[in-house]
């Protein structure tokens, strides 16, 4: 099967909500025709195609599309993830986390590629949505034990001051491949981009404080999927309007 027509069976499958047959077609090309081959056509895929596979991680096996997206492929994929209605983050954390750090990843330059992209920050924060307090606590006190934080917020102004401090704890102590090792990667190699998704992360929560939904007031709703109930392999078939090329 020539690359056109695999994108196409893929799109199809994609489209149809068979995830599973989407990604086995493309497995079956890195088998029979090798790894290369199968880098072209995710180069030719739309991110929101890509999207579609990588999000239904299954972590009791490597896939080998996990293995082999790139740094900008994963990056265009990664903010547009919130236009799936999954507000418990499962999917967006499990597919951050086998991703970036794979065995041959290079963590700051996947999350390079992720800050560089309008709405970068905001999948981060995403990311982050239930260890606000404790991210907070890490940049205040460098720790992620909240019992040293007293309550107050640094300010934008004190958080650059403190962009370049030396780490309290060493990276492989908190090298657990989530959310603490992120966040550590983050405010000690990526500051700028650590202190960009802490301000999007306090908007969030203090939105959550008002009562108020994400998606209020946002024009992207309508084009949102429901995923909430969905397995691996059994994602929400998706409607797609005429200029759509992808699940979403």
């Amino acid at each position: 099967m020539n690359a056109l027509a695999l994108i196409a069976k893929t799109q199809s499958l994609i489209a149809s909500g068979d995830i599973v047959a989407a990604e086995a077609a493309l497995v079956e090309l890195a088998d029979t025709e090798g790894d290369q081959a199968l880098m072209v056509v995710l180069e030719q895929l739309p991110p929101k195609d890509i999207l579609a596979v990588i999000r239904e991680y299954d972590n009791s096996k490597e896939s080998v599309i996990n293995l082999l997206v790139s740094p900008e492929q994963f990056a265009r994929a990664v903010v547009i993830e919130k236009q799936y209605k999954d507000l418990t983050r499962t999917h967006l954390r499990g597919m951050m986390n086998a991703i970036i750090f794979r065995e041959d990843a290079d963590t700051v330059e996947f999350l390079t590629a992720i800050g560089d992209l309008e709405g970068g920050a905001e999948a981060l924060a995403d990311y982050f949505s239930e260890k606000w307090s404790r991210v907070e606590a890490f940049a205040r006190t460098g720790t992620f034990e909240t019992v040293e934080d007293d309550g107050d917020i640094l300010s934008e102004s004190a958080l650059l001051g403190s962009a370049y401090i030396k780490p309290r704890v060493e990276e492989d102590e908190v090298a657990d491949q989530d959310w603490m090792q992120l966040a550590w990667i983050l405010r000690h190699k990526l500051p700028d981009l650590f202190i960009e998704m802490l301000l999007v992360l306090r908007a969030k929560a203090r939105a959550h404080d008002l009562g108020l939904s994400e998606e209020e007031g946002s024009d992207e709703d309508d084009n949102k999927v429901e995923t909430s109930a969905t397995d691996r392999g059994q994602a929400t078939p998706a409607a797609r309007d005429s200029d759509e090329e992808s699940a979403i």
